[in-house]
């Protein structure tokens, strides 16, 4: 079988689907529930969710509305159709060859706009769960492993298939290479081949798989179950767990010490060890 071919069995856009003109509905929809928990979806599913322009700064705006807004607790990503997200947009960029630089300047663009948006995720103070079903390839993959959790379906699949057209997926590298051990992360990114989802949770890539098409529901299940926590202590424990693993071994402990310090100090924390001592349900005031 072809390249081509294993491809496009796998889910990847066919050539009509991929030379479709791009889709006029909004790249990103927004569901609300009343649990604290905020459901961004994206919403190219029949050109299987390309990481576009538009889709990249849709997503980049949600976060921060999300991050600023105190009735989220929890942020979930997820995906319409029947796949989560095949990646970069091909054909947008392509476009760009006829350009007087040969695309250079909005590569350039798309890839800091894309390592962006990846960042803020990591970066972003509330908790964020991908809700992965159909495939997640090249940056579609980098999207999920950029996410602080993951459940995936069992018919999802991951793969980081740029070896595979001349185009080595160097951005979601760094997504995945600190997600799954070094030779993991080489064998998806020298191979390209797919991975399934049981082998995703084996490696370490996503957290849970469901049956097929239940992702939603065990990712809300995930989501609310700590947003029902402190915001504050989200807040804290997020950041903490990204910066510690940039220090060696003292410098993640002294840095732990004094944030469970300043954790100690909070009112939260102080509701949260009088509840459990006085045996009731905490009261959270997010301070």
């Amino acid at each position: 079988m072809s390249p081509d071919n294993a491809l496009r069995t796998e889910g990847a856009p066919s050539p009509e689907e991929a030379a479709a003109p791009p889709a006029t509905a909004a790249p990103l929809v927004i569901e609300e529930t009343a649990d604290g928990v905020r459901r961004l979806v994206l919403n190219d599913g029949r050109r299987r969710n390309p990481l576009s322009e538009a889709m990249l700064r849709a997503l980049s705006d949600a976060l921060r509305t999300a991050a600023a807004d105190s009735a989220v607790h929890v942020v979930v990503l997820a995906a319409d159709g029947p796949a989560f997200s095949a990646g970069h947009d091909l054909k947008e960029l392509t476009a760009h060859r006829a350009d007087p630089d040969r695309g250079r300047r909005f590569f350039d663009y798309t890839m800091r706009t894309c390592a962006d948006l990846m960042t803020e995720i990591v970066r972003l103070p509330k908790p964020v769960i991908a809700e992965v079903e159909g495939i997640a390839t090249a940056a579609g993959c980098q999207l999920v492993a950029s996410c602080d959790l993951a459940v995936a379906g069992a018919d999802a699949r991951f793969a980081t298939p740029g070896v595979s057209i001349g185009l080595f997926c160097s951005t979601p590298m760094v997504a995945l290479s600190r997600n799954v051990s070094r030779k993991h992360a080489m064998h998806m990114l020298l191979t390209g081949d797919m991975v399934d989802a049981e082998r995703a949770r084996e490696i370490g890539l996503v957290n849970e798989v469901v049956p097929a098409g239940e992702a939603r529901v065990a990712a809300h299940a995930l989501a609310a179950r700590i947003a029902s926590r402190s915001p504050l202590t989200l807040k804290i424990g997020k950041e903490a767990f990204y910066r510690q693993l940039e220090y060696d071994l003292d410098e993640a402990y002294a840095y732990a010490a004094e944030v469970m310090v300043e954790n100690m100090m909070a009112r939260d924390a102080e509701e949260g060890i009088g509840a459990f001592i006085e045996k009731r349900e905490p009261t959270w005031e997010g301070r």
